[in-house]
Formats: C-alpha cells, sequence, structure tokens
C-alpha cells in the first residue's frame, strides 16, 4: 500500500466459544427489548382508556388495579399480553441467573451479569496494547473538530460497540454510588451531588467515569493492576451472588 500502515485495519475476530457467549447474552438483551416493546403497548392502551400507570402494569400488585380499571374485552387484550409477558420474564430470569452462575467475583457494584457481558462484547483484553486502542473501541472518547490552527473538542465519537458502550455507562451508575475510595468515582461524585450542577456536567462525568473504568478492567483482565491498586473494594462471596 505504498508505505500506507493506515490503509488497512485488523478486526478481531472472536472464537467459538467468545461467540456462544455473547449470543446468549444478546439473546438475553433481545428478550428484554421485546418485554419493553410490549410494555409500552400495554401502556398505550391502558392511557387510551384514561388509565395512567407508571409501573409494571403487569406484575401482580398492578394487574389488580388494571382489571378494577378497565373494561372486561380491554382486560382480556391486556391478559393475553401479560401471559407473553409472564413468559418472556421467566426466560429472562433463568438466562441471568445462568450468566450470573458464570462470573468470577467483581468488585462491590460490578455484578456478574454486566461483566459477563463487558467481556462477551470486548472478545480479548490481550488484543489492546495501550490506553488509547482500549478507550476508542468504547466510542466514549470526545471528537475532535479542526480547521487550521484552530481545533475545539466535540461529543463523543460514539464509534466501536454500542452494547458495550451502554453496558458502562450503566456500570459507571452503579459504581459512582457503591466505590466509596475508588478516585474516578469520587470526581463523578462530586459533580454529580452538586444540587446546581446541569444536566450536561453530570453526563460528561459519567461519561468519563465510564471511559476510566474500561481502562481499568484491561488493567484488571491483564493482570496490569488488581483491585486493590486501582482502590476497588471486592464483592463478598455472598454479595456477588445476590447480585
Amino acid at each position: 500500500m505504498a508505505g500506507n500502515r493506515r490503509a488497512l485495519a485488523l478486526v478481531s475476530v472472536p472464537t467459538p466459544e467468545v461467540e456462544l457467549a455473547r449470543s446468549l447474552i444478546r439473546h438475553r438483551g433481545q428478550l428484554v427489548g421485546n418485554r419493553q416493546v410490549i410494555e409500552a403497548q400495554g401502556r398505550s392502551l391502558l392511557l387510551y382508556y384514561g388509565v395512567q400507570l407508571a409501573g409494571k402494569w403487569w406484575r401482580p400488585l398492578y394487574w389488580k388495579r388494571v382489571a378494577a380499571l378497565v373494561p372486561a374485552t380491554v382486560l382480556a387484550v391486556l391478559g393475553a399480553k401479560r401471559k407473553v409477558l409472564l413468559a418472556v420474564e421467566a426466560e429472562v430470569v433463568a438466562l441471568s441467573a445462568q450468566i450470573r452462575a458464570q462470573a468470577a467475583p467483581q468488585p462491590v457494584g460490578f455484578g456478574g451479569l454486566t461483566a459477563e457481558l463487558i467481556d462477551a462484547e470486548v472478545k480479548d483484553w490481550q488484543r489492546f496494547h495501550n490506553r488509547r486502542q482500549i478507550a476508542s473501541s468504547t466510542g466514549l472518547c470526545p471528537g475532535v473538530q479542526a480547521s487550521g490552527e484552530r481545533s475545539r473538542s466535540t461529543s463523543v465519537t460514539k464509534h466501536g460497540n454500542p452494547r458495550l458502550r451502554s453496558a458502562l455507562v450503566e456500570l459507571a451508575w452503579r459504581v459512582s454510588r457503591s466505590q466509596a475510595d475508588y478516585r474516578p468515582a469520587q470526581r463523578a461524585r462530586a459533580v454529580l451531588s452538586a444540587a446546581a450542577s446541569a444536566a450536561g456536567p453530570k453526563k460528561k462525568a459519567i461519561v468519563a467515569l465510564a471511559r476510566q473504568l474500561c481502562l481499568d478492567l484491561w488493567r484488571l483482565r491483564t493482570g496490569r493492576a488488581s483491585a486493590t491498586d486501582l482502590g476497588l473494594h471486592l464483592a463478598a462471596a455472598e454479595a456477588v451472588s445476590a447480585q
């Protein structure tokens, strides 16, 4: 390619074992998405008849209220949707337990399910050789607009794996509440706890924490650092099984 080292890019091909694990986790995610769609359909139908419920209307506590508020014909339609939701929920619970059982003990707030999802989407932590590679793969790095001598940072690039990015942001919110000695979480809490802080700074703080968490997970998974080195408290065996 005439010396152009950037003309081609390496593609990481997952092993059959990694692909199987990822397929199981993605199947669970699809079921959760299907559950949300049917829940929204039920709420829409309830709103059409003047009933507004913020919670999961198909759960036993809410279902008793629904039965007393809507006509029998509408209740029959909702009942059919509820049967599907209960079946999907049972499958999600079973898959979640199966995935958690495969996870090793995690720091407090990480959770076996989230850890397995992140590991499956990353595929191989060893393929990253520096901080820039792993941070870039998350799509949580700010973009840059440049013209001549002028340049400015823009919003995050959102390149890479959207499932990984979503899991890291979700993990960042939990870690911000559960890891008192983790310095990136301390910096994020200083912004998140400020009453006068707007949504923009809070969002930036969570994104920065999610990006740093991915870097520290890379250090943990590749043996570059221990949880103690990073200021992360490990969960007790009972706490991990309960997550």
